[in-house]
């Protein structure tokens, strides 16, 4: 799909991720709107991008509903699923769970249902989640967010084969480490891997929409090598991340 001249929702992940994404978009001549919670800096990203902010929780079915009346139709809806889950599963609450799902997995979902109607009529559109590697293959202290990135990566794989022959695109860009050298969100990573730009990110949904793809795993190639062992050997790169004593090694 060309990007230029369309309607584009952001949506999620509204920190570096989220500025970078709405810049290119802009840069690329999108018309944008920028949707989030209250605290995300809806408003101060869309000042930044030239867009239209929405200020709603996309956890609920009213926030959801209220980003659609708002918005109306787009061309490419970019849902960010953003890294919540991370820790040991015993820490969350029945309360926390409900949240993590409903805001990682649920609203993206209903966002995709709702603006996705307009797409099908019309024979044209794009969605892509920006998700996790974790969704690829999971790491130790993750299990929640690895159960959200599977379900987003599977949903997103399993779309797009209903939706292609209907002319609407979907694909999932998947996020290893970002950050700056040798760290990724003030954690130091392991040795040899090396972390990612919100930029890299941002390139990669845009070329995801222009090329149709149905994922872009935005990694160095250390950590893809990694997720790709983590697939096909789930249980030796179990033991290698715990003998590294690094959760990085699943593709967080």
């Amino acid at each position: 799909m060309e990007i230029r001249g369309g309607a584009a929702l952001v949506t999620g992940g509204l920190g570096g991720l989220g500025r970078a994404i709405g810049a290119r978009l802009r840069d690329e001549g999108c018309s944008l709107a920028v949707a989030g919670g209250v605290g995300d800096g809806v408003e101060e990203l869309a000042d930044e991008v030239g867009g239209v902010a929405v200020v709603a929780d996309l956890a609920t079915r009213d926030g959801v509903s209220r980003v659609v009346d708002a918005v109306g139709g787009v061309d490419l809806l970019v849902a960010g699923v953003g890294g919540s889950g991370v820790g040991a599963f015993g820490g969350f609450g029945l309360d926390d769970i409900d949240r993590v799902i409903d805001v990682g997995l649920r609203g993206p979902l209903v966002l995709t249902r709702l603006f996705g109607e307009s797409m099908v009529a019309r024979g044209r559109g794009h969605v892509v989640f920006v998700s996790s590697l974790a969704g690829k293959a999971a790491g130790p202290d993750a299990a929640l967010h690895s159960a959200v990135a599977f379900g987003v990566r599977g949903f997103a794989l399993g779309l797009r084969q209903d939706w292609a022959p209907l002319g609407v695109g979907v694909s999932c860009v998947n996020v290893g480490a970002v950050g700056e050298a040798e760290t990724a969100d003030g954690v130091a990573l392991p040795a040899g891997f090396r972390p990612k730009s919100p930029e890299d990110v941002a390139a990669a949904v845009v070329r995801a929409v222009r090329h149709d793809r149905a994922e872009m795993d935005v990694a160095d190639p250390v950590m893809r090598a990694g997720v790709v062992f983590g697939q096909l050997a789930p249980q030796a790169a179990a033991r290698l991340s715990r003998f590294a004593g690094s959760d990085q090694a699943g593709g967080l």
